[in-house]
């Protein structure tokens, strides 16, 4: 089994915390890992003595690959990160991912899980896995449906072609058809009816099988997946499909482009307080609550408050006197928001791209291949940013048009290139950057390099970068 993690979304009803250059996967949203960490610490609970695991294939963009190589390094996983120049939506990704998997010479199957899921209860979920194993290797396309607990109108919903079996954990059922999010009189009918289960997005399968079904119904995305992978390339731990291959196909889901119309597709009932923490009440949900039916997270004082979200990361958030609202600070906005009312944040997401804000986009810190930086203060002709270089990593040999810069080390050592001069500078030492003068940075030591950079000059944009030389192929 090569299991095969889709971390492409922007997990923008999340926002603040959530944002296109750093979505939801890759927070601590529920507990200290990031929700991507948590799918891989999933994986490595399963029942291994049974299953046969390869390394897990990723599959993600170009902005955030190195988050993902990040991550993975903390938790000591190795894995493949398949790169898509441009997002198709499920179908091509995972044909990508199938074509890659049987590059490897054999026909293994594909366990799809996205990298933003909570599942609480790890042995139902290794269950529902063997017992989705069996059917996947028999040539089935198994998907994973949630047995609902309340009529939810958020999600797409799975009917089996018979009354699910809550008493059974080791059932697989036909599927009769795929349902699109329903109102709330047809939820609560399909929860009653009892053959009903939420669409959870997970799947199982040979991967020369779901090829087969692909070339079956939709062609043109297997094809453009195989020329993408014949032409991909290899750069540093990366596999980078062809973008022109890749373009071609069509953007389709999974669900569409085979699932509804195959007929090999079956369903294992999953119940295992499953979320797919869309928006913030569906975390208030699954986070552990306080006697007053609180969640909170960092520095919070909270008075005659119950039923609320509080999620301070910066600085001390106090409540007084709040029923049912969410609370989310970070360093450079806060939301205050009716926890019924959570789904229409895409309604502030939608204002700050028609007003060209960067808070959709970024937040103050900013991660990078080398490490980060965060924006502490700015003027019209000055910024300061804390800069953090991970050890044995170098920022690109660069020079400005625009600005100076200089540079304080905090703590750890920094080795400089300064036009022809080489420095080695260390706790309390500086060095003065001129504008258009070439220059690098580079931590050689075994800990974090940081350091204080204070920029001055006429236009301090990034975009004000010349680079000549990069590690992680930047232009």
């Amino acid at each position: 089994m090569i299991p095969v993690i889709l971390s492409g979304g922007s997990g923008t009803r999340l926002w603040p915390l959530s944002r296109s250059s750093y979505p939801k996967q890759f927070l601590p949203i529920t507990e200290e890992k990031t929700l991507f960490q948590l799918t891989l610490e999933r994986i490595s609970n399963l029942n291994q003595s049974l299953i046969n695991f390869q390394n897990p294939i990723i599959v993600t963009n170009e902005n955030h690959r190195f988050i993902v190589a990040e991550q993975l390094r903390q938790q000591k996983v190795t894995a493949k990160i398949l790169l898509e120049p441009v997002a198709k939506n499920t179908a091509p990704a995972i044909a990508a991912a199938a074509e890659l998997a049987l590059s490897y010479g054999e026909d293994p199957v594909l366990l799809i899980l996205a990298a933003d899921h909570v599942i609480q209860q790890q042995d139902a979920f290794n269950k529902a896995i063997e017992v989705g194993l069996i059917a996947a290797e028999a040539g089935n396309l198994v998907t994973f449906g949630i047995v609902p607990n309340a009529p939810e109108t958020g999600y797409g919903y799975i009917k089996a072609n018979t009354t699910i079996d809550k008493a059974s954990d080791n059932k697989t059922y036909t599927v009769e058809k795929f349902v699109e999010k329903p109102n709330l009189e047809t939820a609560q009918e399909y929860v009653a009816e009892g053959s009903y289960l939420w669409n959870s997005g997970m799947f199982m399968f040979k991967a020369s099988v779901y090829l087969q079904e692909l070339e079956k119904y939709n062609p043109a995305i297997g094809k453009s997946a195989k020329d993408s992978i014949i032409n991909s390339k290899n750069d540093l731990d990366f596999v980078r499909l062809n973008k022109e291959s890749f373009e071609q196909s069509p953007e389709d889901s999974i669900d569409y482009a085979v699932m509804e119309k195959t007929d090999k597709a079956v369903v294992v009932p999953l119940d295992a307080n499953w979320s797919d923490v869309g928006a913030w009440n569906s975390v208030w949900e699954v986070s552990p609550k306080d006697e007053n039916g609180n969640v909170l997270r960092g520095d919070t004082i909270i008075e005659s408050t119950n039923n609320t979200l509080v999620h301070a990361e910066h600085r001390l958030v106090s409540v007084l006197g709040l029923d049912d609202v969410i609370v989310i600070e970070t360093s450079d906005a806060v939301l205050v928001a009716n926890k019924n009312k959570v789904q229409d944040i895409k309604k502030i997401v939608e204002k700050l791209k028609s007003t060209h804000r960067s808070e959709v986009d970024q937040h103050r810190k900013v991660y990078r291949p080398w490490g980060s930086y965060d924006s502490i203060d700015s003027g019209s002709r000055y910024q300061v940013k804390c800069i953090v270089v991970n050890p044995g990593q170098k920022l690109s040999i660069q020079m400005h048009h625009h600005r100076s810069e200089h540079w304080i080390v905090v703590s750890g050592t920094a080795k400089v290139h300064k036009g022809d001069e080489r420095l080695l500078l260390t706790e309390n030492q500086s060095v003065y950057i001129p504008l258009g003068e070439i220059h690098a940075l580079e931590n050689p030591g075994k800990v974090p390099l940081e350091l204080i950079e204070v920029q001055s000059g006429s236009y301090l944009g990034e975009d004000d970068i010349v680079r000549f030389e990069d590690l992680y192929g930047r232009v």
